[in-house]
């Protein structure tokens, strides 16, 4: 078989020589960037941080230190704030069979025995997770990918000892004589742990843009001699001879410290496609040598190689988890906060320690002096009660020497220089908003302002949950189904995540609730809800006696229940007795109406019975029928003059309308002076 290019002569040769390249090419493109961007994050100077060879000021304005701490807060209280990070769901929708002691665990899903179920697995996930201390190295984790643009962690398998208090029978004694001997039960079971890892300390194929599209990654960092001495006594690693090695101060964790530790090993942690055939020479057993590459660990240390074996776990996946905070399309390295606000970042600074340099030159007291003057070698300096000594009048020798004022538009430089710092980096607070120069100060600019700064937020959030945290909660379960199988047994689960908004966003979110509320009444279904979800997005210790407390007074009254369901049953029997009474009404009305009816049809038989026997012989009378006729002439004749009289009243009404008519229809005459009354003839005139 064919040697494949580029494989040297053993494992340790091929390794070191392919991680040495991959080193290469991290400090040539990004090991001096992430390095400004650690020290502008923990405020440190360097004498390569100057914007100017005359620069004196060392400051370091805090605004990128404030954006990248109120960024990973917000991502952690989005994600740490609930009490579980994660939920757990049985694809297979069936209980889970525990694995008896000494069984290898099984690959796929088991049927069903009862017992355990997907709540079960994530409350005990949950507090192992807790005992391996993972909600700090998540912190840490962030923090790295704030500051560097990518947070990495290797998933490590260790034994712990666990210690609980026990009592157990004092032994030689009766079991009815009550003694006990108390003490702590040591138990061994295995601990999934996470594991930081800077980007300095992490090697990647440059031509991977993910973990898992790359030929390998490797963990390059110094770890105590100490813990490789105890993994060789456990047989985890080769027993060969290690010494201390010290001498790459630019894998230390903090390269800034002046001692450094000494009793240390440089290790490389590689995880990923090797040549098989150098497995083979080391003696690895493979279930297929045929192929060109195999999925393996390999650990090298001092030259010596401590550990080669095939990808030991059940699912074949890298330990490592690892997300970039902003995307940067076809790379793997990622952009974080340090980036974003790397420019305004150095402005600033550059601001700032002009600012004070030049305050320095006009605050400080100078004095221009004649040498001429001066006494030969006499020190000349300016402190109180100083006596100065001159060859000749003082006016002329000694003169105060000043620079003038400092500008004052330094100040509004710094000011919106420190916004554009949270612009870039979208870390900036409402009240910061609010005051800044193209801020609305509204209550509209502010909301739309904190809804920019949350869609920031909320990308950066989905990007951690997505690429980190579910894959990172998916290999610690199948660490512990294939390690400890008795407490987690095998099966195929989905994971999702539990999150919440930030500090900010809750805020606001609980600001818009509030208003709604405002114009919600009390007593309508929604108001409690609407309350209910305030108080679940506040951050206080009795939120869940609050919300108990709302349930609660929510649920319907046993007793007033009952007396409601009473007065319904009395109005329901008041409404049918005044329904009854009215149709007993009507029955009568109808009954009478029927009366009425009868009589009249009777009436006119009634009366002819009456008037045509007057003489009371069981005979109609020979005149009846005259008086019959005589009868309806007179009713004629009645009805003849009621008809007339209301003819001649129509007659009337319809002159006296046509009278109105003519006296409307007729102009308005102008009214003339009455005419004095003409004498009469038999009057005779008065004398003249």
């Amino acid at each position: 078989m064919e040697e494949p290019i580029g494989v040297q002569a053993d494992l340790y040769s091929w390794l070191d020589s392919t991680t040495q390249e991959w080193r290469d090419h991290y400090e040539s493109n990004f090991a001096s960037k992430h390095e400004e961007y650690y020290r502008l994050w923990r405020g440190i100077w360097s004498e390569s941080d100057k914007t100017r060879s005359s620069e004196r000021s060392r400051i370091i304005a805090p605004a990128l230190q404030q954006a990248v701490e109120s960024a990973v807060a917000e991502i952690e209280t989005a994600s740490f704030s609930q009490s579980f990070m994660f939920d757990i769901v049985d694809d297979g929708e069936a209980p889970i069979q525990p694995i008896p002691q000494g069984q290898q665990p099984q690959s796929g899903p088991q049927m069903p025995a009862g017992g355990l179920d997907a709540k079960a697995i994530r409350s005990r996930l949950h507090h192992d997770m807790e005992r391996a201390n993972y909600r700090a190295a998540i912190g840490e984790i962030l923090i790295n990918s704030a500051v560097y643009g990518m947070g990495i962690g290797e998933i490590i398998v260790e034994e712990s000892v666990e210690y609980t208090p026990a009592s157990v029978d004092v032994p030689g004694m009766p079991r009815n004589a009550n003694l006990v001997e108390y003490g702590a039960a040591k138990k061994v079971r295995p601990i999934v742990k996470l594991n930081p890892v800077q980007p300095k300390n992490f090697l990647i194929d440059p031509n991977a843009t993910c973990i898992s599209s790359a030929m390998g990654v490797c963990v390059d960092e110094f770890v105590g001699i100490h813990h490789i001495q105890q993994l060789q006594e456990s047989g985890v690693y080769r027993d060969v001879d290690i010494t201390e090695d010290a001498s790459d101060i630019s894998l230390v964790a903090d390269s800034e410290l002046p001692n450094q530790p000494k009793t240390k090993v440089h290790v490389k942690r590689y995880y990923g496609l090797v040549p098989t055939d150098l497995l083979l020479d080391e003696g690895v057993e493979l279930e297929d040598a045929d192929s060109m590459y195999t999925e393996a660990v390999v650990v090298i240390a001092n030259g010596e190689v401590l550990k080669a074996q095939a990808n030991p776990y059940m699912c074949e996946d890298r330990p490592i988890v690892a997300f970039p905070w902003d995307v940067v399309p076809s790379r793997f390295w990622g952009r974080g906060v340090c980036e974003k606000g790397y420019m305004s970042q150095k402005a600033l600074d550059a601001e700032m320690r002009a600012r004070i340099d030049a305050l320095a030159l006009t605050t400080a007291p100078m004095m221009a002096v004649d040498a001429t003057r001066i006494p030969r070698g006499d020190r000349f300096e300016v402190r109180p009660g100083k006596m100065m000594l001159t060859n000749g009048s003082p006016q002329e020798s000694i003169m105060p020497f000043n620079f003038g004022q400092l500008n004052q538009i330094t100040f509004n430089q710094a000011a919106s220089l420190q916004m554009m710092v949270q612009q870039a980096t979208g870390a900036m607070d409402a009240a910061e908003m609010a005051k800044g120069p193209a801020s609305d100060t509204t209550a509209a600019g502010i909301s739309m302002s904190l809804g920019a700064v949350m869609k920031r937020q909320r990308r950066t959030l989905v990007n951690f949950q997505e690429s980190f945290f579910k894959p990172l909660i998916k290999k610690t379960a199948w660490r512990y189904m294939q390690f400890d199988p008795e407490k987690y047994p095998s099966a195929d689960y989905h994971f999702s995540v539990i999150s919440s908004l930030g500090v900010i966003a809750r805020e606001y979110e609980v600001q818009q609730l509030a208003q709604i509320l405002q114009v919600v009444p009390p007593d309508s279904p929604v108001h409690s809800a609407m309350l209910k979800a305030i108080i679940g997005h506040l951050n206080v210790t009795s939120k869940e006696t609050l919300l108990a407390t709302i349930d609660a007074a929510s649920q319907p009254n046993p007793e007033a229940e009952q007396m409601q369901q009473q007065q319904m049953m009395l109005q329901m029997e008041l409404m049918q007795a005044q329904i009854a009474a009215v149709q007993g009404q009507a029955t009568e009305s109808a009954a009478r109406a029927d009366k009425y009816i009868a009589e009249k049809d009777l009436a006119p038989q009634e009366l002819m019975l009456k008037y045509s026997d007057i003489d009371k012989d069981g005979e109609i009378d020979n005149d009846f029928e005259k008086k019959v006729a005589l009868a309806r002439m007179l009713m004629e004749e009645d009805k003849w003059d009621i008809e007339k009289k209301e003819r001649l009243a129509n007659i009337s009404n319809k002159s006296q309308e046509q009278q109105m008519l003519q006296q409307m229809l007729q102009p308005q005459q102008p009214q003339q002076p009455p005419m004095p009354p003409m004498p009469s003839m038999s009057e005779e005139p008065p004398l003249q």
